[in-house]
């Protein structure tokens, strides 16, 4: 099994072992010589963490101090592999640990009992909807107020310290609470496991008063841990494979469609290799956005029903069989469930399942695996390919505006188009920003990250905060509604502290698009403000900024010249562009009249 450290491709541990630090032992500040039979003052649990967080590919964990975590703090401070990255609130803090897990592979935060664990929660499942490992660590009440009838603060008034933890079982696949040291190495070790293994996030609850106590388990070195790793059912998987090259091998036009779930399968490269070999039309679900590599021959779009790219979705449920790699089909992804697809004619892969039309089912069968075994069974078709490229047809571009004419935003993303390369990564948030840059045709190495499943407004930036920690070759371009920037704006703060250079592009359009679309309210309308004198005001003379105000092409045209340019390009650059209010996309216009009438379903009858 491949186990990812530090960039989620690129990095693999070898024979299973999770645990090649990225600096050199031993280094860390709060440490001396010790012998092993000896419990050195250094030999603590704060260490402990600290050194596990480093093996495992972390290396900024994102904060927000609380009475109840500053000792753990110092240690993960002493540590010089680790980088503590403090957050204006709890919440920014997991999204951004959600950001650098997309970057590095695994992503931490740390805040304090309840009051900041239950701010995180949100964050934490977005990105368990999403299938990234987030470490949660929460510093909880002193180890003897276990057992007691005290009332403590930061809780809700009850003797009771358990309600955190029942919250958060729902949405990370491990819990730890450790509040006696004899066992802490072992519940420490098997979550971080857990969360690297289940690529999902756990929490992990430490007393206040343990981190800077000595103890025997921690007088060596943390040493790699192994993890045991998923194996392929061989006899499945060549079953699996017969039976899906004969139903593909029989088709007229199959096509290939990848989805979310390449991610956590680490299946990406191999759905390449299939691809490559099968000749089929290759399309992507709006999720798998930046998963697949868009310059391949046989890339065709993305896939999302009726606001897919032009002539994609007639090719793929024209089809008469059709290989969903990790999908996921909610009502976004579906469209209002108006997706025209025959359960017959489909193979889904899922990261462990193969399910062949209406059946048989193969289980104990690892996508990446199946994909690769299948690439050697497959006959090449290029029907569906060739079938694409008869009838596409390629799109206009946006009408050139008048000299002086308002912005519009169709012309705003031709623009960025423009600008991408290899050296940045896209963020998109949650609203009309999904539909504008699924459109963008992303280059080689260009990444692209979006919160389709939890869709969660707010979300970019922090993410945009994390990935830009985590990915510091690459300047990332974020684009976000007025309406979510409201909700987390304060972590500009956090982007200009710690010197990043991302491009941010405030789209200012009054309000809450995305839902004037499935349903329009004087809600969704919002108190305007000067986004670009606020964070002028945040940026208040401490590092590297560039504002801009935009109305116009030419104005743009001037604030990307100079965001791009040699004084500017270590700078954090915040252009805020002013559209009409219902300057949408068709994509989100058909989008959102679907999602409605799905909403909008009258109960069935009893």
């Amino acid at each position: 099994m491949d186990m990812t450290i530090g960039s989620i491709d690129t990095v693999k541990a070898e024979n299973n072992n999770v645990g090649f630090p990225p600096c050199p032992f031993p280094v860390s500040a709060i440490q001396s010589s010790t012998s092993p039979t000896s419990v050195s003052s250094d030999s603590t649990l704060g260490r402990h963490v600290a050194r596990r967080l480093v093996q495992v590919g972390v290396t900024d964990v994102f904060s927000v101090p609380g009475d109840f975590n500053l000792t753990l703090l110092d240690h993960l401070i002493a540590e010089p592999c680790l980088n503590l990255v403090g957050c204006c609130n709890e919440l920014n803090a997991g999204y951004a640990a959600d950001g650098f897990a997309r970057a590095k592979g695994v992503g931490a935060c740390v805040v304090t009992f309840t009051v900041g664990g239950l701010s995180v929660i949100n964050a934490i499942a977005g990105a368990y909807s999403e299938n990234l490992p987030v470490i949660c660590i929460v510093g909880g009440p002193n180890s003897n107020d276990y057992g007691t009838n005290r009332i403590l603060h930061h809780t809700i008034g009850l003797p009771d310290f358990s309600q955190e933890l029942r919250c958060f079982q729902n949405v990370t696949c491990y819990q730890a609470v450790v509040n006696n040291l004899d066992d802490a190495h072992e519940l420490i070790d098997t979550a971080i496991s857990t969360a690297l293994k289940e690529s999902k996030p756990v929490y992990i609850n430490i007393s206040c008063n343990l981190p800077a106590i000595p103890h025997p388990t921690f007088s060596r070195e943390p040493v790699p841990f192994c993890i045991a790793p998923k194996v392929t059912n061989q006899i499945g998987l060549e079953a699996a494979v017969e039976a899906t090259a004969e139903f593909l091998n029989k088709a007229v036009k199959p096509v290939l469609v990848g989805g979310p779930k390449l991610r956590v399968s680490k299946a990406r490269e191999a759905f390449v290799e299939l691809a490559d070999a099968c000749g089929y039309a290759v399309a992507i679900m709006p999720s798998a956005k930046g998963l697949i590599p868009e310059n391949h021959p046989h890339f065709i779009g993305t896939y999302w029903g009726a606001v897919s790219t032009a002539f994609c979705a007639e090719i793929v449920e024209s089809a008469d069989a059709y290989l969903f790699a990790g999908p996921i089909f909610n009502d976004y992804s579906s469209v209002g469930y108006s997706l025209l697809l025959k359960k017959e004619k489909a193979i889904i892969v899922q990261p462990e399942r193969v399910v062949v039309g209406n059946g048989p089912a193969f289980g104990c069968v690892l996508m990446k695996d199946f994909l690769k075994a299948l690439a050697k069974r497959v006959k090449r078709n290029p029907m569906s390919f060739e079938n694409c490229k008869r009838i596409y047809v390629p799109e206009g571009v946006p009408l050139k505006g008048a000299p002086g004419e308002p912005l519009r935003v169709n012309i705003l993303f031709r623009h960025i188009q423009g600008m991408l390369s290899s050296n940045n990564a896209v963020i998109a948030e949650t609203g009309d920003s999904w539909f504008n840059c699924q459109k963008l045709r992303l280059p080689q190495g260009c990444g692209y990250e979006f919160q389709m499943q939890y869709g969660s407004i707010g979300w970019s930036v922090g993410a945009t905060l994390g990935y830009a920690q985590g990915a510091k070759d690459k300047r990332v371009l974020a684009f976000i509604g007025d309406g979510s920037f409201q909700v987390t704006a304060q972590d500009v703060s956090t982007m200009l502290r710690y010197g990043q250079k991302s491009i941010i592009f405030l789209i200012n359009n009054g309000g809450y698009t995305i839902e004037v679309e499935i349903h329009d309210g004087p809600y969704n309308v919002i108190k305007n403000w000067n986004y670009t004198a606020l964070v002028e005001a945040i940026h208040n003379g401490e590092g590297k900024c560039l504002t801009a105000k935009v109305r116009t092409e030419e104005e743009l045209l001037e604030a990307i010249e100079k965001a791009t340019s040699e004084k500017y390009t270590d700078s954090l650059c915040f252009i805020e562009v002013i559209v009409h209010k219902d300057d949408t996309s068709k994509e989100l216009l058909e989008w959102g009249s679907r999602v409605s009438s799905a909403n909008c379903r009258s109960p069935n009858p009893q």
